[in-house]
């Protein structure tokens, strides 16, 4: 099977702007580059992969665009939407044509309406002119703000990181189930199939992920796209082939071409990635 993961991370514990993960995260307190990537994805069919960011830095972004690897094929860097001069930064990061979008790490911002400010369209619109995708680090509490946001923006490709994070831990579906499901019908929405292993308590089996997971593929069908969440995957004690297999147990009985569509197709076309 063919797999283009749509969400990893590299950092180099001390390298530029990096600040997380800290000594409190031991399985992922050093160093995670391309080498060690391919070294856990050996016997896979990687196609490829999006790199995407884990500092809300610039000196992070640069250095990101600056790895030359074949796996890499686009790349989701980080810029301060709020700043003066974010639509000419947003102009000089796309002249590189691996940068397919940019994150803002809206769970680590204290106020959940910040996508709304006003003096974030001038970088909202360089995105759109440039053609870049906004991954969305959301929590269950932004999800309303979110519809409100993808509704004002229609002409932005947005796609939720981690299935918004559930609260898995606790078991909790609702709300967040009927909100997954409004966002799900605006046509600019997409979702990430990644890291929900990291938000259940220690010790739960992946099985217990099995309503969260048959929900958005209810709600996403072909705009859900898998991702990897390497190397944070390893928080949760699992590696790279272990959340392929949970995936595929997860989903339940499907055919070779929806398979793909999760596993390779609906990253690509999101990021417009060619094969």
């Amino acid at each position: 099977m063919r797999i283009f993961d749509s969400h990893v991370h590299f950092w180099r514990i001390g390298g530029p702007g990096q600040s997380w993960p800290d000594a409190d995260w031991p399985a992922l307190h050093r160093d995670f580059l391309p080498p060690d990537l391919h070294a856990e994805a050996t016997g896979l069919t990687l196609t490829g992969c999006v790199l995407v960011q884990s500092q809300p830095d610039d000196r992070d972004t640069d250095w990101m665009l600056s790895l030359d690897d074949r796996s890499i094929r686009g790349i989701v860097g980080w810029v301060d939407l709020s700043a003066a001069d974010a639509p000419e930064r947003i102009a000089t990061l796309a002249r590189d044509p691996r940068l397919r979008g940019l994150r803002p790490m809206l769970q680590g911002i204290a106020d959940p309406e910040w996508m709304l400010r006003a003096d974030l369209a001038p970088a909202i619109e360089a995105m759109i002119a440039h053609g870049l995708r906004f991954d969305a680090l959301v929590e269950p509490r932004h999800l309303p703000i979110l519809h409100r946001f993808a509704t004002r923006w229609p002409a932005l490709s947005i796609v939720i990181d981690h299935g918004a994070k559930p609260y898995a831990a606790r078991g909790e579906l609702d709300p967040w189930r009927a909100d997954i499901a409004a966002l799900s019908t605006l046509p600019n929405l997409w979702c990430k199939l990644s890291g929900l292993r990291t938000e259940q308590a220690a010790g739960q089996p992946h099985a217990a992920l099995r309503p969260y997971v048959s929900h958005l593929v209810a709600c996403f069908g072909d705009r859900l796209m898998w991702g990897s969440d390497w190397p944070v995957l390893r928080h949760a004690g699992d590696r790279y082939a272990d959340w392929i297999a949970a995936t595929i147990d997860l989903i339940g009985p499907t055919t070779p071409d929806r398979l793909a569509r999760l596993f390779e197709g609906a990253a690509r076309e999101f990021y417009a990635i060619d094969v």
